[in-house]
């Protein structure tokens, strides 16, 4: 991989209501799940940006060791459109990757790509099984307005996004080459998610 460059979000603020408790926190290995995504995304981006609540911020020490900033969501559980708005208005860069926290197989070379992808455009979104995936794709501080009216509205559902921007969406034949399983998407919602996620590292561990 390249010198590290440009900007990433990790929205962390959540309910986890599916899966019961705080998904970021969930055990990976030695490690949580979103320390799993800071880790992997630090690798690639010298700008990371963790945008939480005040109960996950303060149990990510290993974001801060990471190098990632972590900024707190205005009130709890306000929903990703506001934490989006937040984490675009933070990066240093003009473009950022911008996902979930419960991703336990994201790849850094796929958010690069996503990120580069966005030039030109609002945003880059991936269609994975015939759904924009809005919180894994890049996106350009040109959003921000529109996001602003979003939350002036009380729209929480960032899917609704697409519709106000420049998308381009991207399809699965162009993200295979980065990651050929597109298990990068794969998230973690509830515990049934979860143990099949920790069925899957399992087999792919040597």
């Amino acid at each position: 991989m390249a010198a590290k460059s440009g900007s990433a979000i990790v929205l962390a603020g959540g309910r986890s209501s599916r899966m019961g408790s705080d998904k970021g926190a969930l055990p990976w290995g030695e490690a949580t799940i979103l320390e799993r995504v800071v880790a992997e995304l630090s690798a690639a981006f010298d700008d990371l940006v963790v945008v939480a609540g005040a109960s996950q911020a303060a149990a990510m020490p290993g974001s801060s060791a990471a190098g990632a900033r972590v900024v707190l969501d205005t009130g709890a559980f306000e929903g990703p459109v506001q934490a989006l708005r937040l984490g675009l208005a933070t990066v240093r860069a003009e473009v950022a990757f911008a996902c979930a926290c419960d991703l336990p197989f994201l790849n850094a070379r796929l958010a690069l790509a996503l990120r580069n992808m966005a030039a030109g455009h609002d945003a880059a979104m991936p269609l994975v099984q015939g759904r924009l995936q809005v919180l894994h794709a890049g996106y350009r501080k040109s959003c921000m307005p529109a996001l602003d009216a979003m939350i002036a509205r009380g729209a929480r559902k960032l899917q609704d996004l697409a519709a106000q921007l420049d998308v381009r969406r991207v399809g699965e034949d162009e993200l295979r080459p980065y990651d050929s399983d597109l298990l990068s998407f794969f998230n973690v919602n509830t515990p049934e998610d979860y143990a099949h996620a920790l069925r899957l590292r399992a087999k792919s561990s040597p």
